[in-house]
């Protein structure tokens, strides 16, 4: 307690100098708290988007479908498939795909027509609940579809327009019909804005001509399992299936998520080297300041060992002081952008990374690293930067430094 007193008491022999020092090291805390929160949030919700959405935590598929993409590659019983995952407790949907075309007046696009349950997809995924327009699918087939963003305005329909669609069926037929739209999505990602038409699965299997089997099966019980767990009770669901977790089906994303540590770790890297070259800066001036006092402190017996430890004592009761109204404030900027957020929609109406959304209302994410990182590692930098000046002194000779002018 003396020696924190001490220290103290040291370090405001010149208030200007470790007033900026200070607060330079308490805007670098803040600074790093609420950067790494609010990037943390940002890739937490991504990651969120991607799999609640429509991807899922884990997926599985009739061996080489991924590569080949045909419309008879189907797993058989998926409903079977579907209830063995519910008795592990992990929501699933069953998805069948199939391309074609779609008209409205004049213009025509390509699409991607999912038939999908509606009410496992209600129970298992948010993507019912996504809509800039209208509603999902009811429960009955009846005709209608959910169309993405950049479909819908391709074709300039709203809810209620009347669309042609024209298929390649299983049996090599042309299947035609007339839908309904009945929802639009918002962004949800560059390949579902561009083609992804949703009809119901009874919708589906009498436009394609394929009434049995399924060509997807995705799960996600919302962070609540691990993706790894989630895929070893899917392949005992689905023994010769290929099963693939959402870091195999989105490389891109994995990487970032893999890589964030080491980027925020950089970034940190940065900021608390500029801190400690401060923290250095001052303790080499004050140690300059305080020759004589040294000189005078070694001749009446102080060892080495105590002058160091005297130095590096100040420089922690300076980061700690820093540190701590750092923390008070990085974290109260944190809860601001948990709350509030960043709206960024005026840049942009959406944004997307790996055929992902990301939200362009940006929030923090608080956690114990993003919070106690940044004030564990000003201390110790602060620490090891008052060495050199420590060890400077600490190797005065008593006789110099007394004459010292």
């Amino acid at each position: 307690m003396i020696l924190f007193r001490h220290a103290w008491r040291n370090l405001w022999r010149n208030p200007r100098r470790t007033a900026i020092t200070l607060t330079a090291l308490m805007l670098t805390t803040a600074i790093l708290i609420g950067s790494g929160s609010l990037m943390q949030g940002m890739l937490l919700h991504t990651v969120q988007n991607a799999t609640n959405l429509m991807t899922g935590e884990v997926q599985i598929h009739a061996p080489d479908y991924l590569f080949r993409r045909e419309i008879h590659q189907v797993l058989k019983n998926p409903e079977k498939t579907v209830a063995a995952l519910a008795r592990d407790g992990i929501p699933a949907a069953s998805r069948a795909y199939g391309y074609g075309l779609v008209a409205h007046g004049a213009k025509s696009a390509g699409a991607l027509f999912w038939g999908v349950n509606p009410k496992e997809e209600r129970n298992a995924f948010d993507l019912w609940r996504y809509l800039e327009a209208g509603r999902f699918l009811s429960d009955t087939p009846q005709k209608t579809l959910v169309l993405g963003r950049k479909l819908a305005r391709s074709l300039s329909v709203s809810v209620g327009s009347e669309i042609v669609v024209v298929v390649q069926a299983a049996d090599g037929s042309m299947g035609n019909d007339i839908y309904k739209v009945a929802g639009i999505l918002k962004s949800a990602g560059d390949s579902i804005d561009r083609d992804c038409a949703i009809i119901h699965r009874s919708d589906f299997a009498d436009l394609f001509v394929l009434p049995k089997g399924a060509h997807e099966i995705a799960a996600n019980t919302r962070g609540r399992l691990s993706a790894e767990s989630e895929a070893v009770l899917a392949a005992r669901a689905a023994p010769g299936m290929e099963v693939k977790t959402w870091r195999q089906l989105l490389p891109a994303l994995s990487d970032i998520t893999s890589l964030f540590d080491a980027i925020m770790m950089i970034f940190g890297l940065v900021f608390l080297l500029a801190g400690g070259l401060g923290v250095m800066n001052t303790m080499l001036m004050a140690t300059f300041e305080r020759t004589r006092e040294f000189g005078i402190i070694k001749a009446l017996g102080a060892t080495p060992f105590r002058i160091v430890k005297d130095v590096a004592m100040e420089a922690l009761v300076l980061a700690g002081a820093a540190s701590l109204a750092g923390l008070v404030i990085g974290a109260l900027l944190a809860w601001y952008l948990a709350v509030k957020g960043i709206d960024t929609s005026m840049f942009s109406d959406g944004y997307s990374f790996s055929g992902v959304a990301v939200d362009t209302h940006w929030r923090a994410s608080i956690s114990l690293k993003t919070i106690l990182f940044p004030v564990i590692s000003m201390s110790l930098i602060s620490i090891l930067a008052s060495l050199y000046p420590a060890s400077l002194a600490a190797r005065l000779d008593p006789v110099k430094a007394i004459n010292a002018v």
